[in-house]
């Protein structure tokens, strides 16, 4: 959960590797067999041949009844992400990475780097700022996004907040819905989506079930949503992916679900669950205690189909057991794969307000987990 939010941008260049676009395959090579001469030889070769022909016959049963592991299943083209960017065979990885606006490139290139691939979804945030001289924290697509959006996809996450102004330039939700804001701010942005083209996931005012009452009622949260999604639509913004993103705190459950624009204005429901150990002065949790009883809860009160995504996981370090933080990040594709319906998870590495609360990966056991981690082929789905 995050309370006061950094500003942040990034970029990155293509990069040639694209390892994990491909898919794996496991070639073992036979070693030659060679002439055999005597009768033993001769009867091990036979024993060899039986064995592996009934290996190969259970290997058939079991991939006509389904493969084990669901990131190999389907072909390429069965696996190509639908009209609404939803990976059908298994999940994209993404990241947050801290930036400043003007080096979004080499910063996503740094953490590629040390992950070992290439991120599948880059996320930023914005503001609804004017845009004032050089500032752009108001302007979705800056030119660093376009150039990151050559070969990633974008999450953008646009807030109700003028970063650093005044408080008569905090746009309320109630300005938002009333259309206020729809010529100076909304079809200012919609328009520039528009021209960018591509499909890219839109945020509006993510973990709002911390933002009342400050920006408003959660009913007039609801209101300036659908005022901004059909405000779009008005205006023929149709590459844009809607995506409403909750903490996922479930002592805010009311709120969450008195939050919830409706179906027909979501695309996709993101929550952020962290272990925050220390930072929260929590015990420490597991990847699994993080997001399980939060994904049955969305399942249960929000929507049982929407895709699911983990817009921001990540775990806090333990200083007395610096192994600890690449353990955590070890057991994230097996329960991954058990979250009915997650098709995207993002990794915070950031701090987050307050002593003990630096949520980055803390040393090079836990990036080894973790390159480990998103090598796994249900990470790896084609973007195209």
């Amino acid at each position: 959960m995050r309370f006061n939010r950094p500003h942040r941008p990034f970029r990155r260049t293509p990069a040639a590797t694209g390892q994990h676009r491909r898919r794996p395959h496991s070639h073992q090579e036979q070693p030659s067999a060679g002439p055999f001469t005597t009768g033993r030889r001769r009867l091990l070769i036979t024993s060899a041949t039986i064995v592996t022909a009934v290996l190969v016959g259970v290997l058939a049963l079991r991939n006509a009844s389904g493969p084990d592991d669901q990131g190999a299943a389907g072909s390429e083209a069965e696996c190509r992400p639908t009209a609404l960017l939803e990976p059908p065979c298994g999940a994209w990885f993404g990241a947050f990475v801290p930036h400043e606006r003007d080096d979004l490139p080499e910063k996503v290139r740094a953490y590629e780097k040390r992950a070992g691939r290439e991120l599948d979804i880059v996320y930023t945030y914005h503001d609804m700022s004017l845009p004032e001289g050089t500032r752009r924290e108001g302007q979705l697509l800056t030119p660093e996004e376009r150039r990151v959006g050559e070969d990633h996809l974008l999450l953008l996450s646009w807030e109700s907040k003028w970063w650093g102004g005044t408080k008569e330039q905090q746009p309320t939700w109630k300005q938002i819905a009333s259309g206020e804001l729809d010529k100076t701010v909304i079809d200012v942005q919609a328009e520039r989506l528009k021209d960018y083209g591509k499909k890219v996931f839109l945020s509006f005012d993510l973990e709002m079930d911390t933002r009342t009452p400050a920006n408003g009622t959660p009913a007039e949260y609801v209101e300036a949503y659908r005022h901004i999604h059909d405000r779009f639509r008005a205006l023929g913004v149709d590459n844009v992916v809607w995506t409403w993103i909750t903490t996922g705190y479930l002592d805010h459950a009311d709120e969450m679900k008195r939050m919830y624009p409706g179906d027909a204005y979501v695309d996709w429901i993101g929550y952020n669950q962290y272990n925050y150990y220390r930072c929260h002065n929590t015990g420490w949790r597991t990847f699994s205690q993080t997001q399980h009883s939060v994904h049955d809860w969305i399942r249960e009160h929000i929507s049982d189909d929407k895709p699911l995504m983990l817009s921001e996981f990540g775990t806090a370090a333990d200083p007395s057991r610096p192994q600890r933080q690449a353990e955590w990040y070890a057991q994230v594709p097996g329960v991954l794969k058990d979250l009915d319906g997650v098709k995207a998870a993002l990794q915070w590495n950031y701090r987050d307000p307050g002593p003990h609360c630096n949520l980055a990966l803390a040393n090079d056991a836990a990036w080894d987990s973790l390159r480990e981690a998103v090598a796994d082929p249900y990470f790896n789905q084609p973007l195209t």
